[in-house]
């Protein structure tokens, strides 16, 4: 058989989406997450108690004006921190920040908060962002990529940049960005890039070759869109935190909120709102729902759990549960050729060389095809 009868021959084999077992796995997953998260996450105080944070442990926070994204850069700042609001509307931003000031005026030092803005629908935005904070010189010792989009019952949206809308907004631009900051990662090491996932990625399925879902081979749904980006977020971030050497000092995390209350439920069919209203019991507030993504960001075993998950014999990276406890992502997740051909896949598509990991924690330039014309991170 002949090497091009070969290709043919494999890509006929490959997975066209999940197995049906994997899929109501995945569903059987999400069902029990939304009906005993609470019970699970019982042994939780809310809002999560953090450490004293110096002032100088600086966290950057996407989404940050709504929902979970509010709660994580409140709480991180009445710890101490230094929170960076990386947002799109700053109006807002500034608006939320005049009014914490207002209520924690009495109780410590002033909130040591900033804001940038950020579009997570531009990578110029993203790429501009990073470049735009890698030239303060300044150490960064968590990202949280927070943001994201999750419009149910929406027609398929392309961004301007090309891309199916929740594979950009879910895990594009959070992919650039993270890759972009690693300068600034390795002068704060030890470091965390916490990415806020979903227990949605459980019945997602990305297939490398049709990443905006539009060659009709699979039917687009919002749904199809949100659970594909955030498997393809899972698979991308154990690739990263692999390919980071130890000595960098960076920790990958990729978090489950749990099924929160947030503005997802506004683009929600109106019975389905109707149904968020009258079981609350088992949906968790944003404040909750915060809970992984705080305890991933400053809990100090989180570094060496990430650490041992780096043996070759460990196919996924590191993943926190709602309940705060290390858990496996889905199945899928665990396909360590799709996951490579996501990473492949995913720095073509954001503009970046294939050596960029190496060659950005070798304190080398490298070029991406977004941002200014002559953008590079030092």
């Amino acid at each position: 058989m002949s090497r091009s009868e070969e290709e043919s021959t494999s890509n006929l084999m490959k997975k066209k989406g999940l197995g049906w077992i994997e899929w109501l796995r995945g569903w059987f997953n999400v069902i029990y997450e939304m009906l005993f998260q609470r019970i699970m996450a019982s042994h939780l105080e809310n809002p999560m108690p953090l450490p004293p944070l110096p002032q100088d442990f600086t966290c950057i926070i996407t989404g940050s004006t709504s929902g979970i994204g509010r709660e994580i850069a409140r709480q991180l700042a009445e710890a101490g921190a230094h929170v960076v609001m990386a947002v799109r509307n700053t109006k807002a931003a500034h608006e939320l920040i005049l009014k914490w000031q207002h209520d924690w005026s009495g109780k410590g030092l002033p909130l040591n908060i900033e804001v940038m803005e950020l579009n997570l629908l531009s990578l110029d935005s993203v790429a501009r962002f990073a470049e735009a904070w890698n030239a303060r010189s300044g150490p960064l010792h968590v990202l949280i990529n927070n943001a994201g989009i999750f419009s149910i019952g929406e027609p398929q949206k392309i961004s301007k940049d090309g891309f199916e809308e929740h594979m950009q907004v879910n895990h594009l631009a959070p992919a650039l960005l993270s890759v972009l900051l690693l300068p600034s990662l390795i002068r704060g090491s030890p470091s965390r890039i916490v990415n806020v996932n979903s227990i949605m990625h459980q019945v997602g399925f990305v297939d490398t070759e049709d990443m905006n879902v539009v060659t009709g081979k699979r039917k687009y749904t919002s749904l199809v869109g949100y659970s594909g980006s955030k498997l393809a977020q899972v698979m991308f971030s154990s690739v990263l935190h692999k390919r980071l050497p130890a000595e960098a000092g960076i920790s990958v995390v990729c978090v489950s909120p749990g099924i929160v209350q947030t503005n997802v439920a506004r683009d929600l069919p109106k019975i389905v709102q109707t149904g968020y209203r009258l079981i609350p019991y088992f949906i968790f507030s944003p404040e909750e729902g915060s809970r992984s993504a705080l305890f991933a960001a400053t809990d100090p075993q989180i570094p060496e759990y990430c650490e041992m998950l780096k043996s070759d014999e460990w196919p996924v990276g590191a993943f926190i549960s709602q309940e705060c406890r290390p858990t496996n992502p889905s199945e899928e997740a665990h396909n360590l050729e799709t996951s490579s051909r996501v990473w492949e896949k995913t720095l073509e598509m954001i503009g970046l060389p294939s050596d960029t990991v190496e060659k950005l924690v070798e304190g080398q330039d490298v070029k991406c095809k977004y941002g200014s014309d002559d953008s590079h991170q030092d």
